[in-house]
């Protein structure tokens, strides 16, 4: 048995480790075409499309103003956007500090209004209440603490107009506005980084695969009202719409140039329960797209589901056996210092065992040349001290993924088993 394991866990290795190759070829080739052709905003936006602007926002007193005032600024045609704050079953001054900017001179002409609402449905609930009064042709989707950079939505909606027949969204980046409060804000940043300019371009550039990242993109108005809006039952509603979308033929585009700033968590705790919830609802969306596989939907889905399924439920479980390998040999070699006649439970060949060492050299190689490929592409991200937290970070911070992974994989089970309903987690705001 111990042979299976050792065998599963190098192969499970390797594969990865050649995904992960491709994917930085396809982000490597990305970025030398965007250098070569970089695109910039005309300043007539005549026949640019309108857009309803959305703003969900449970108890965001500490951030709405920000944020909102940061959309109101967008460099896109006041009479072509309509802004919705969605003040969601709030407790604390969210829609008072909304009504005070509101009445700001500057803002009072602009078409912004302000949705107080007490229903259910937690985030998808707000958007699918302020769809209904949306009178855009795209819906513009931007979280309580994301604030866009000036040019964002027109970025957005400039991809957009290239295939408006074949593009039923966009997506840009999202960057941490405090990456540098303290060791987990950084490591949060690399990740930030590296999923977004290695993983997102990658795949778009090798196969035009996109995935809603939940704040930050437009999508069409019509293809929302066909889709019957957001699933109020998912747990991550961005993956969820985005196999919605994939399904009815359309793809979801990257817009690389389009980027918000957003606030991430600053204790350990908060981030936990933050990622708790990501995983489980994308180990929800596995389970609901897996029939994908086995059915005639088209081979970007399957990819799209085989992706998906790889990270969270193959490379996670390859990854938990080969550390117990690895832990249980340091484990037994030390007593045997003190008991030599003691027996490692995994023993193997030293050509075996050289192959194991290989691939897990190479595996945290390309962990640590995945960040820093990512941070030489994004200006002012390449420096000694992100170097050093990449290099420490695979032993501290992405070990955290295996944790979080096991903890959402038991409560999605304990949910089927006892019938539970999943209760919503909103991530902590700080000042």
């Amino acid at each position: 048995m111990s042979d299976f394991f050792l065998i599963f866990s190098v192969i499970s290795i390797w594969i990865a480790v050649l995904e992960a190759i491709v994917i930085m070829a396809g982000a490597i080739k990305f970025i030398f075409r965007q250098n070569r052709s970089p695109l910039t905003i005309p300043e007539n936006m005549d026949n640019y499309p309108t857009v309803s602007v959305l703003v969900p926002a449970h108890n965001e007193e500490i951030v709405i103003a920000s944020t909102v005032e940061h959309i109101l600024q967008l460099n896109y045609p006041a009479d072509k956007i309509q802004i919705i704050v969605i003040a969601d079953n709030c407790t604390d001054r969210t829609a008072h500090n909304l009504k005070v900017l509101k009445n700001k001179e500057a803002y009072r002409d602009r078409d912004f209004m302000i949705l107080e609402r007490t229903g259910k449905g937690g985030k998808s609930g707000a958007l699918n209440d302020a769809r209904k009064l949306a009178t855009g042709e795209w819906l513009c989707i931007y979280d309580a603490d994301a604030a866009p950079e000036r040019n964002a939505l027109a970025f957005l909606v400039q991809k957009a107009m290239e295939e408006p027949e074949l593009y039923g969204a966009v997506f840009g980046r999202n960057k941490a506005r405090n990456r540098s409060q303290n060791f987990l804000t950084q490591c949060i940043n690399l990740e930030l980084v590296t999923v977004q300019r290695v993983h997102h371009t990658g795949l778009w550039e090798l196969f035009k695969i996109g995935t809603i990242p939940g704040t930050n993109f437009i999508v069409k108005s019509a293809l929302i009202q066909e889709i019957g809006g957001w699933d109020e039952e998912a747990i991550t509603e961005d993956t969820a719409i985005s196999f919605e979308i994939l399904t009815r033929g359309q793809l979801i585009a990257l817009a690389p140039q389009a980027e918000a700033y957003q606030q991430e968590p600053e204790r350990l705790g908060v981030y936990m329960r933050q990622r708790e919830r990501w995983s489980k609802g994308n180990y929800h969306v596995i389970i609901d797209n897996i029939h994908h596989l086995f059915n005639r939907s088209s081979w970007r889905i399957k990819l799209h589901v085989l992706y998906y399924a790889a990270s969270y439920f193959w490379f996670m479980i390859a990854i938990i056996i080969s550390d117990i390998i690895f832990i249980t040999n340091i484990v037994y070699q030390i007593i045997a210092l003190f008991v030599p006649s003691i027996v490692s439970p995994f023993i193997f060949g030293g050509d075996i065992f050289v192959f194991l060492m290989i691939a897990w050299a190479l595996m945290y190689y390309i962990y640590v040349l995945q960040i820093n490929l990512a941070l030489a592409a994004d200006i002012g991200q390449s420096n000694i001290r992100n170097f050093i937290v990449s290099v420490v970070s695979y032993f501290t911070y992405s070990q955290l993924f295996l944790v979080i992974s096991v903890r959402a994989f038991y409560s999605l089970i304990m949910d089927k088993l006892f019938r539970r309903k999943t209760k919503w987690y909103k991530t902590e705001r700080f000042d």
